[in-house]
């Protein structure tokens, strides 16, 4: 799978651009703040439809413009599609394939597969759990993209759910009782969402242990007891040779938001649920957030990303890698190595302030960006 071309309108800091691309090593160079992460945030959010950079869409668009458009061309295989993306902040957005609308922009999800390295990934080792979570629920997508449908639906229960708690918990609070007949409900449909969720995510978790802890290998080049599990909300069979089925999963969930409700009353938010789960990494017996230094938190971050690589690469789902500015981060080893594994790839797009950052073996093609142009170097 690679782009041969990505057409941007009005998005971010460009008012125009056609850009063609080819297969293999890519890098795009310029100096900071020229728009070379505006590209790779482009072709991230027509893989997933969500930046790597921001929560909402409104500062993806150009400032004074009402609206962006995203057109990629991917070809896999014998076969091309041509997605176009509609940004519009305050509304729904909307999409097209091959010229031709779509009912919901997540219908187009699928087409496009990536794998993104970026200086903010370090926030998978030393961040809050939000971001750990967002790193599993983009992968289930990439590698199952029917798993948005769930992702949303068990979103837009938790509002409602939490809603209500926080209604009922204000009025109790006022001295009434608050209304709360319909809670059981929304218990059910939490369950059922929560359970299907909850599920993918450990199987995935699963099947990324190994490749995490040999991608954690081959960064470092030191040999670390990678600890890479995964801690629900609620009690989990342990230990469990084999992951427990959703119907388990959602009798669990079901039986945790009982007990949990006047909990949940009183602070008005639902305490249970995939929502509430983290993914716990160590290194060698200890917590890595708050215990590994600065080169392991970042061996580790890396390793998350090339066991993702590689697992979609087994599905038969070549991704195209983006590495944004990731370089000036690493040492010379740390480069090295991870420009060795990344280098078989069928397309890697590499951004970098500093062109000799870069390794050799990903400097095929060189494209200068400055002010919003990008041009081919001769």
């Amino acid at each position: 799978m690679h782009l041969t071309h990505l057409s941007l309108v009005d998005f971010r800091s460009y008012s125009s651009l056609d850009l063609t691309l080819g297969p293999g090593a890519i890098t795009l160079v310029g100096r900071n703040g020229q728009g070379k992460t505006n590209l790779i945030e482009a072709i991230g959010y027509v893989a997933t439809l969500a930046s790597h950079r921001v929560a909402a869409d409104a500062p993806l668009v150009r400032e004074g413009a009402s609206h962006a458009v995203v057109r990629a061309r991917i070809v896999r295989g014998d076969r091309a599609a041509l997605v176009e993306l509609e940004i519009v902040p305050g509304r729904a957005n909307r999409a097209r394939l091959n010229r031709a609308p779509v009912p919901r922009p997540r219908d187009v999800l699928g087409l496009l597969c990536t794998v993104l390295f970026a200086p903010e990934d370090l926030a998978l080792v030393k961040g809050d759990p939000a971001g750990r979570r967002q790193f599993l629920d983009e992968l289930l997508v990439a590698r199952t993209p029917r798993m948005a449908a769930v992702l949303a639906d068990y979103d837009r229960v938790l509002k409602q759910r939490s809603a209500l708690l926080r209604t009922a918990g204000a009025a109790r609070r006022a001295g009434g009782k608050g209304d709360l007949r319909t809670l059981d409900v929304w218990d059910g449909y939490l369950a059922t969402y929560g359970a299907e969720l909850l599920a993918a995510r450990l199987a995935l978790v699963e099947a990324l242990r190994p490749g995490v802890a040999g991608a954690y290998a081959a960064v470092a080049g030191a040999q670390a007891s990678v600890g890479f599990e995964y801690r629900a909300s609620v009690p989990l069979p342990q230990p469990d040779p084999a992951l427990p089925d959703r119907q388990q999963l959602e009798e669990t969930l079901r039986t945790e938001l009982v007990a949990a409700r006047p909990r949940e009353i009183e602070r008005g938010q639902t305490l249970v649920g995939p929502h509430r789960d983290d993914l716990l990494l160590a290194l060698d017996g200890r917590p890595a957030r708050g215990y590994a230094s600065h080169g392991e938190s970042w061996s580790l971050a890396l390793a998350l990303r090339l066991a993702s690589f590689e697992l979609l690469r087994a599905d038969d789902r070549e991704p195209v890698l983006l590495l944004d500015d990731v370089f000036a981060e690493l040492d010379a080893r740390r480069r090295s190595r991870l420009a060795e594994l990344v280098a078989p790839a069928e397309q890697v797009l590499v951004t970098a302030a500093v062109e000799a950052d870069v390794p050799a073996e990903l400097t095929a093609a060189r494209y200068v960006v400055a002010e919003g142009d990008v041009r081919r170097a001769s």
